[in-house]
Formats: C-alpha cells, sequence, structure tokens
C-alpha cells in the first residue's frame, strides 16, 4: 500500500524550521493552533504565535499590519473561515495594500466533511482568483507543501496557500511559483489537476494507458497566476483537457483553464471535474470524493471518453 500523509504536519515542520533561522517569522491564527499543526511552533516560540481567537477578520489585520511592520506573518486558519469571514480584509489590507502576507488556508475543499457545508471550503479558489495582485497556490503533496512555504517565506508577495488535511502520497519533486509542473507525458489527453487530484490523476492515468490512452498530466499547484503556455501546449499536443480540483465547478481551476483555452486559436474539448453549484452534504472526506466523481475512476473515464472522442 503507498504511504500517505497530512500536509499540516509537513507545513508545519517546515515553517518552524524557517523561524529558527529568520526571526521576523511569525505565526497569526484563529484559535487554531492545533488545527493548524502549530503546537510545536507556539511552544518554541511563544512571542511568535499570535493567537487572536475567534476573530478572523482581525486575525487578517494583524497580519498585514505585521508584514508592513518588517515581518513574515503566516495567517493560518481553517479555510473556510480565513476565506469566507475576512474576504474584504484579504482584498483591503492585503492584496491592495500589497502587505507580503502568507494566507495559510488549512484543511480546504472538504477535509472537514463530517461537519458538514458551514465548513466545506469549495467556494476559496474561486473568489480569491478575482482579488488582483494575490498569488494562489494548491500543494500536491507534503514535497511540495515544503518548498511552497520555503517559496513563500522569501516571495515578498501576499499569496494563499491552500494547505490539505487529506492524506495524499507523495508525487512532486519540485515547486516553482507560476509554473505547471508535468508529472506523466500524454499525447491524447491531458488531464490538469491542483491538490488532492493529482495524486489521482496520475492513477487515472496509469489506467487509462492500460486502455491504450495515452494521458498527460500536468500538476497545476500555482492557481494564479495561471501558467498559459503549459495549458496551450497541452491544447495543441494532446487535443483534449480535463480539469480536476476539490472545489466548486463555478469559477475554480476548470473555470481558469476553460478561459485560457477559449482566448486562443487552441479550442479544444474540455471536462472539468468538481463540485457542481450545491452545497455538498455531510459525510466523510472519502465518500464525498466519491459521491462528486473525483476518483481515479472518474478521472480516467473522463479523460479516456473524451480522448476516444476526438481521435
Amino acid at each position: 500500500m503507498t504511504d500517505v500523509f497530512d500536509c499540516r504536519v509537513a507545513f508545519a515542520e517546515e515553517l518552524t524550521a524557517l523561524a529558527r533561522a529568520d526571526e521576523r517569522i511569525v505565526a497569526v491564527c484563529n484559535d487554531s493552533v492545533g488545527s493548524s499543526n502549530l503546537v510545536a511552533f507556539a511552544a518554541e516560540f511563544p512571542d511568535r504565535m499570535i493567537n487572536v481567537g475567534i476573530a478572523e477578520q482581525d486575525m487578517v489585520g494583524v497580519g498585514a499590519g505585521l508584514a508592513l511592520s518588517g515581518y513574515i506573518p503566516f495567517v493560518c486558519g481553517a479555510a473556510p473561515f480565513l476565506t469566507g469571514r475576512a474576504l474584504e480584509q484579504i482584498k483591503a489590507d492585503v492584496a491592495y495594500s500589497h502587505a507580503p502576507v502568507v494566507l495559510c488556508g488549512m484543511s480546504p475543499g472538504m477535509a472537514y466533511g463530517e461537519l458538514g457545508p458551514t465548513h466545506h471550503s469549495i467556494e476559496d479558489l474561486s473568489w480569491l482568483r478575482a482579488i488582483a495582485g494575490l498569488g494562489i497556490v494548491v500543494p500536491a503533496d507534503p514535497a511540495e507543501t515544503r518548498a511552497a512555504v520555503r517559496w513563500a517565506a522569501g516571495a515578498a508577495t501576499p499569496v494563499f496557500l491552500r494547505v490539505g488535511r487529506f492524506k495524499v502520497p507523495e508525487v512532486t519533486d519540485s515547486f516553482t511559483f507560476g509554473r505547471a509542473g508535468l508529472l506523466r507525458s500524454g499525447s491524447d489527453v491531458t488531464v490538469v489537476a491542483t491538490g488532492t487530484m493529482v495524486s489521482r490523476a496520475l492513477q487515472a492515468a496509469d489506467e487509462a494507458a492500460a486502455e491504450g490512452v495515452s494521458v498527460r498530466v500536468l500538476n497545476m499547484s500555482t492557481i494564479a497566476p495561471l501558467d498559459h503556455a503549459a495549458i496551450l501546449a497541452a491544447a495543441r499536443e494532446t487535443g483534449a483537457i480535463v480539469t480536476a480540483e476539490e472545489a466548486t465547478l463555478t469559477g475554480g481551476l476548470g473555470a481558469a483553464v476553460a478561459s485560457v483555452v477559449v482566448s486562443s486559436d487552441s479550442l479544444v474539448p474540455m471536462r472539468m471535474l468538481g463540485v457542481p453549484r450545491e452545497f455538498a452534504p455531510t459525510g466523510s472526506t472519502a465518500f464525498l470524493l466519491e459521491h462528486f466523481g473525483l476518483t481515479a475512476t472518474d478521472i480516467r473515464a473522463a479523460a479516456v471518453s473524451l480522448a476516444r472522442a476526438h481521435a
């Protein structure tokens, strides 16, 4: 059985290691020290762990103030509350003010499955994509999470890190902000995946190969800015694109990729896999991913069908 890992652990370990070397690094949270995996950080750096309580708008404002005062704040909270409750502060205090805050959305997507729609964070990619000047990064595994944390600490730019809770296997070996990672070559169809869907896309590609379909897999870990070149190359070279995301289809990765394709001379058929415009029900994360057709089998079926349709 393939080993799987919680990306929050990699996030916390990397942040703590960076903090030992740079006294400017601070963590700000909304009474979420435990769920953000920052217990060890707080124990080692009690004066650099700022807990504002359940006050997400204040949390983002404090982070912006620290950033503009020369600190490197990692503002951590459950993704639905960080982005939903503090959207105005993310827009005005962080992005508009060019405050180099690292916003860390913990346990995004449907990771809080049994807690229901109030705790699902499936809209975050959509509404954050609409904010100018805000980078959006969705690591696919622990290694990419560590690399993204290191990059964010030195980037001096507003960025949102979507740090997954649902356990995934290691599938990457590098991270470059703004660039898609080519994890598998293919000629018949491309699957553009992000976050928890990347490992499933790779499994889907293996299954499709057994059916004679060659699937390219792109890890779109940076949602904003989007790697237009990789998308257009995929359209030209494979002739069809499937997108897969643990997020709503209304304005998320699929919509972003489609906007690139329809604005180009490389119009190709597409299929977008994700959550439709509805509230996801209550249930385990594994159940919800299956419910919305986000398994490796579903991705394989979409890729094979699309490839054969345009062959």
